[in-house]
């Protein structure tokens, strides 16, 4: 029993050394070794053997062991959990069932002359581990036959098995294995053979080195991942290189694998401004006015522009809304119409549209003074003026027939003049303007209607020539 001893004090120091065991197709060849028992008693047969599994675990009395490794086994793996197991194995049978008494009571263990005892078997066994979802406990159930010799008498064997191996690392486990032997022929006792031993897998290839067996390895030539099924990822940015853009510079998934430096969404190999954030538009540029031109093309950087006077605002000099490359007369004020040359005279149009805000102005009742809502009115006019700066202007004003000549005459004149004053005070020449009233003299409607006196209150202007 000393070698046992010693073979199981070694299988209890490798279990400290791994986590979890081997996949077969990976390591498809094993090797075992250790030693057996073999036990003819509880086998169904009359004395000295007795009933099946009567006793089974009766070791003092029944099984027979030698004390040395006694079994070797090699296992080839088949497929789907399937392996194929020839075992070689000798022993010395020196118990041999029971001894009865006259009244049909036990004696003792049938003790007999030292036997050879030799066994060449072969089994298919299932392994039942992926089933249970198990790394380490690997239960299984093997059929087979054999041929095994009891002294210099052999006889072929019919054999059903059970076993289980823990296994303590990828490659390295402890079995314990229980075959039951039909014999074919009388002379050879059937009987049970058990046996335990530490198994070795190998026969696994690994070419790469990286811990990934080569027949699940995407990429058997070259160490990687387990998580990219063996290929590698040499900038450690959760991208396999075989699908990064940026292979040897960690980056984004959304750019393949490429960076990103100042993370404005334009990937480094595409940014003309890999260091300072920028718009996609302007290839990663920035643009601080946003006028669409890129700040280091932008002559004027923090004032918006166009790209045709690279980034600068175009200049208008004379103030007239129009810029000087499309003003006609950029050093003096003028109109759109005019391509930004002054007007000299007004149309008929703009003065009809003078004389329709004109006619619009609201004075205080019998006053020269302006209600309030006309100011916008006024200043509409303003505008008019200072779009014909060389043309001059007649104020009219206007009244209806209510009260006497002399008063309406004088009101009409000081709301002519109310206007000129307005004008002069937003800007336009006195020069330009003259104003003039004309009383009840010149009504443009009916003073016997209400409809017709409002119309005759106004304000009228004249160009002059």
């Amino acid at each position: 029993m000393k070698n046992l001893s010693r073979l199981l004090f070694v299988a209890v120091l490798l279990m400290s050394f791994s986590t979890t065991h081997g996949q077969d197709k990976n390591n498809p060849w094993a090797i075992t070794i250790g030693v057996n028992a073999v036990d003819p008693y509880p086998v169904g047969e009359d004395a000295p053997q007795g009933d099946y599994f009567d006793e089974f675990f009766n070791v003092k009395d029944h099984w027979n062991i030698i004390p040395s490794l006694s079994t070797l086994s090699v296992s080839r793996y088949l497929s789907d959990g399937f392996t194929f197991t020839a075992t070689g194995s000798f022993n010395r049978i020196d118990k041999f069932g029971t001894n009865l008494n006259p009244d049909g009571t036990e004696a003792g263990t049938n003790e007999v002359d030292d036997l050879t005892y030799y066994g060449v078997d072969g089994r298919v066994s299932y392994s039942f581990m992926n089933l249970i979802n198990s790394k380490r406990i690997d239960p299984s159930l093997g059929v087979g036959g054999g041929y095994t010799w009891l002294d210099d008498i052999g006889a072929g064997t019919l054999n059903g098995s059970v076993g289980l191996t823990y296994w303590f690392s990828e490659k390295i486990g402890l079995n314990a294995q229980s075959t039951y032997k039909h014999a074919f022929e009388d002379y050879l006792p059937k009987h049970f053979q058990h046996s335990v031993g530490v198994t070795f897998k190998f026969g696994g290839t690994d070419t790469d080195g990286d811990g990934i067996y080569d027949q699940d390895d995407a990429c058997p030539e070259e160490a990687g991942l387990e998580i990219f099924n063996g290929c590698p990822d040499s900038d450690n940015d959760g991208i396999q290189d075989s699908k990064d853009d940026c292979p040897n510079t960690a980056g984004l998934a959304e750019f393949n694998g490429c960076p990103d430096g100042d993370g404005d969404g334009v990937m480094d190999k595409d940014d003309k401004c890999p260091t300072v954030a920028g718009l996609k538009s302007l290839m990663g540029c920035p643009d601080a006015d946003g006028d669409g031109v890129a700040d280091g093309d932008d002559n004027c950087p923090n004032e918006a522009g166009p790209a045709a006077n690279n980034g600068c605002p175009w200049p208008d000099t004379d103030g007239d809304g129009i810029l000087d490359k499309d003003d006609k007369c950029p050093n003096e004020a003028g109109t759109a119409a005019n391509n930004g040359c002054p007007e000299v005279k007004p149309t008929a149009e703009v003065m009809e549209t003078l004389n329709s805000y004109a006619r619009t102005i609201l004075f205080d009742t019998g006053k020269a003074s302006f209600k309030k809502e006309t100011d916008q009115v006024l200043q509409a006019m303003v505008a008019i003026f200072k779009e014909y700066p060389k043309a001059d202007f007649a104020i009219e004003g206007h009244t209806d027939s209510v009260g006497s000549k002399s008063m309406n005459q004088a009101l009409s004149d000081r709301r002519a003049n109310a206007v000129r004053d307005y004008l002069i005070a937003n800007g336009i020449s006195a020069d330009r303007l003259t104003a003039k009233g004309y009383g009840e003299d010149s009504p443009i409607a009916s003073n016997n209607t209400r409809a017709g006196r409002k119309e005759n209150r106004r304000v009228e202007v004249k160009l002059k020539n």
